[in-house]
């Protein structure tokens, strides 16, 4: 396929949010959706490193709109500040991610990655769904990974805490991912709504994610840079041809979810706990 954010349409008049925009492909999806006209809200915990990015915005495209907001996944409490404060969103880029961590918990006690990639997102769409229903043609959108064929959600187990490894635990924060995106696209055609909910696997990048320490040179030749790794992520929150529920792969080719990933019975109760876990309720698109 032959396409490149050139390709991307007039964003004029839509606000897009991209959390984690302040580092790894985070940036580059935000810059591009700027130069696109987007206003774009740069969503993440640190403010310097925020502020920082939006700089870097406004440097390459003079005239651009763009804002940090702080945001901390990992914190339902910070979920919600950044959430209230929010008056308008066509495009919800959830992409902050973190992995390859050693067991840790989330303020509010969930394991972190879990926590982070997964809950932290859950929270943040739910709380902007009323914003997201009344944008015409808006989409979210859900950094996910080839790595949720190697995750399990064990729902008596959701801590961790009988046994953890950190790849097994990045799999299964990305596998909630597209659980989530299969299932809020149901919900939503259900309910008869407009939403386009879509995931990406953004390939093998060079970023911040995973840290492979040595072996970084190394690695580092066959992993792509930042700009390309974003190109997913724009193909899905632009491309008009794009229908909800389908996940785009690294070279913008449509990929088929796991067998579990598409498990309707395992998305409902994952959506479920996430709601017990969260507090947060998506009643505009309530199952019925």
């Amino acid at each position: 396929m032959t396409w490149t954010p050139a390709s991307m349409p007039d964003l004029s008049g839509k606000t897009a949010i991209v959390t984690g925009a302040n580092t790894g492909i985070g940036l580059p999806t935000a810059l591009e959706l700027a130069r696109h006209g987007a206003r774009v809200i740069v969503a993440a915990r640190n403010p310097d490193k925020g502020a920082t990015a939006v700089e870097r915005i406004l440097g390459a495209v003079p005239g651009a709109q763009a804002e940090y907001g702080r945001l901390d996944l990992a914190d339902l409490a910070s979920v919600r500040r950044f959430a209230e404060g929010v008056e308008r969103v066509d495009l919800l880029i959830n992409n902050a991610g973190i992995g390859m961590i050693p067991r840790q918990e989330t303020k509010d006690g969930f394991e972190m990655q879990f926590g982070t990639n997964h809950l932290g997102h859950f929270a943040l769409t739910g709380l902007l769904l009323p914003l997201l229903l009344a944008a015409p043609g808006a989409r979210v959108v859900n950094v996910s990974s080839d790595a949720h064929t190697v995750g399990r959600i064990d729902f008596d187990d959701l801590g961790l805490e009988r046994g953890y490894r950190k790849m097994a635990a990045y799999g299964r924060s990305k596998l909630a991912n597209l659980l989530f995106t299969l299932e809020l696209q149901r919900r939503a055609e259900r309910a008869g709504a407009g939403l386009i909910s879509v995931a990406t696997h953004p390939g093998m990048t060079a970023t911040n994610i995973i840290k492979i320490g040595p072996l970084q040179p190394l690695l580092g030749v066959f992993l792509k840079g930042p700009e390309r790794g974003a190109l997913s992520s724009l193909y899905a929150a632009t491309s008009p041809g794009l229908r909800g529920g389908e996940f785009v792969g690294p070279t913008l080719k449509l990929l088929k979810p796991s067998a579990t990933a598409r498990s309707e019975e395992v998305a409902r109760r994952l959506w479920d706990v996430s709601t017990e876990l969260t507090g947060v309720r998506f009643d505009e698109i309530a199952h019925r």
